[in-house]
């Protein structure tokens, strides 16, 4: 017996798109981990900017914003060298929206 792929609302079969690698499922799982916290970086960073041209911190405040973006951003680097991942591996096609870390026009 055959599993029939799930139907969309349209009544229209969906192709499963689902493929498991073993030799890569841990660099796929660091790629998505990954991507999610450079998604919550990026979104720190503008919050953190919005912030600075608000006038809502401090010299001191801004000062140790800035060393922990830094920071932040040096480790992701040292993480997606560790594996082999480069910046744009972290980018997600989301189709019409464009891409989810905002690396498009």
């Amino acid at each position: 017996m055959t599993a029939r792929p799930p139907e969309d609302p349209r009544g229209a079969r969906v192709a499963r798109r689902v493929a498991v690698d073993p030799e890569t499922v841990g660099r796929d799982l660091a790629c998505l981990v990954l991507t999610v916290v450079e998604l919550l970086r990026e979104l720190m960073e503008r919050q953190a900017l919005r912030r600075i041209d608000e006038g809502d911190l401090s010299e001191d405040q801004v000062e140790a914003l800035g060393v922990t973006l830094m920071a932040l951003e040096q480790r992701m680097d040292e993480l997606r060298d560790h594996f082999g991942l480069a910046p744009e591996d972290l980018d997600i096609d989301l189709g019409p929206l464009g891409p989810l870390l905002g690396s498009g026009p």
